[in-house]
């Protein structure tokens, strides 16, 4: 698969807390290259809260907080199927700010707990799911997947064998998924070992698996999912460490890099976007890609917000916003509906952005090629050509 496919089926993901857990790895200073620190198994000690889903009594009446939202929704995936936890899940969604302000963590459990109670078996908690709030399940699944692994010989063959099957793989989205949250796994399991889950990324079969499942490490390092900070943050560098990884390393880093931004601003978009427009000359629009996917997930669902946020001063960056923001939408609601009522809401000179953003994610939804170009047809008539673009 070419570097242009790999663009477009980024998936983009909800901002998650940011929290520290002790990492193994330092890089060597002034260099691009990482340092891979030895991790045999008395170092892989992942977080208590990285273990299998142990269900209880919480039932969602009684919760008022995200965490108890996490063990109830996580306790009806358990008991009665994930099916039945994610079709109330998307309810709630609709109808309780405090569920949708926390969905992609609740998904996550969700997806921890389909784990466990299908006693592992990766297929069949997948089969059962689906992508509410940017897929947060299958990122579930696959951070657990990899917790019975006791050295890090082990990681590759493990990793390598999980995203197999024809459930995983009935479409590209979802085999996307899969191969990211064995990025979200791997941080996850070895500590946050930077370095050491990117060289294991790379063992990965194909430049496509390797270069997904970079995303699922670079998301887990900026939006760490347990209540800890990862070492690779530098408040004096907020830009660290995509300006300090290997190259085949910083697309999926610059992707997601204006989380980081935003969070040591406290979320001056004004900050974002003049350092997106001073990274490396090669990362400016995908940095700006990346503050439009910042964008919509902050704006949550205000349409009018998320144009606002990428009217950005230098007119020249507006469509990669656009372009970013719009794919976050149609990540989020594994669809275009709401995507088409966006782009016909953008400026006129950005419509067509628009719809070749949208249609890199409805391409790798799809299963078939008129799958695909009914979705696109749905989504507008004017810019066809363009929503189509990407192909299946």
């Amino acid at each position: 698969m070419g570097r242009k496919k790999l663009f477009a089926i980024v998936a983009a993901l909800v901002v998650v807390p940011v929290v520290l857990i002790v990492a193994f790895v330092a890089f060597r200073g002034g260099s691009t290259e990482t340092e891979v620190a030895s991790a045999d198994a008395a170092q892989m000690n992942p977080h208590p809260v990285a273990g299998s889903f142990k269900p209880d009594d919480t039932e969602l009446e009684t919760c008022q907080d995200g965490t108890c939202y996490e063990q109830a929704f996580g306790n009806l995936s358990f008991k009665d199927g994930p099916k039945a936890a994610l079709t109330l899940f998307a309810e709630k969604i609709a109808s309780d700010p405090g569920i949708e302000s926390n969905c992609h963590r609740i998904a996550h459990n969700i997806g921890s707990a389909a784990l466990a109670r299908y006693e592992g078996d990766v297929g069949q908690a997948f089969a059962e799911g689906d992508s509410t709030c940017w897929s947060g399940y299958y990122h579930g699944i696959l951070e657990r997947a990899l917790i019975d692994v006791r050295s890090n010989n082990q990681l590759v063959a493990a990793a390598r064998n999980l995203c197999v099957g024809d459930t995983v793989k009935s479409t590209t989205f979802l085999y996307y998924q899969c191969v990211h949250g064995i990025g979200h796994g791997l941080m996850i399991h070895t500590g946050l070992d930077l370095s050491g889950s990117l060289k294991v990324c790379e063992k990965l079969k194909t430049d496509w698996d390797q270069t997904s499942c970079d995303g699922g490490v670079f998301m887990e390092n900026f939006n760490t999912s347990y209540g800890v900070r990862s070492k690779f943050l530098r408040d004096d560098d907020p830009v660290y460490p995509c300006n300090a990884v290997a190259e085949r390393h910083k697309l999926y880093c610059y992707l997601q890099i204006t989380d980081r931004l935003l969070q040591v601003s406290s979320y001056d978009w004004t900050f974002a976007a003049e350092k997106c427009a001073g990274v490396e000359r090669n990362w400016r629009s995908t940095c700006f890609q990346s503050y439009g996917r910042s964008a919509s997930g902050v704006s949550r669902q205000d349409q009018g917000m998320l144009i606002a946020y990428c009217n950005v001063p230098d007119p020249r960056w507006r469509p990669d916003c656009i372009y970013g923001s719009v794919r976050d939408i149609v990540s989020q609601d594994a669809g275009g509906d709401r995507a088409a009522k966006y782009c016909r809401a953008v400026a006129t000179s950005l419509r067509e952005r628009c719809v070749e953003g949208a249609g890199t994610i409805l391409s790798n939804l799809a299963a078939t090629t008129d799958e695909f170009r009914a979705a696109c047809e749905r989504l507008t008539t004017t810019f066809l050509a363009a929503c189509l673009r990407q192909g299946v």
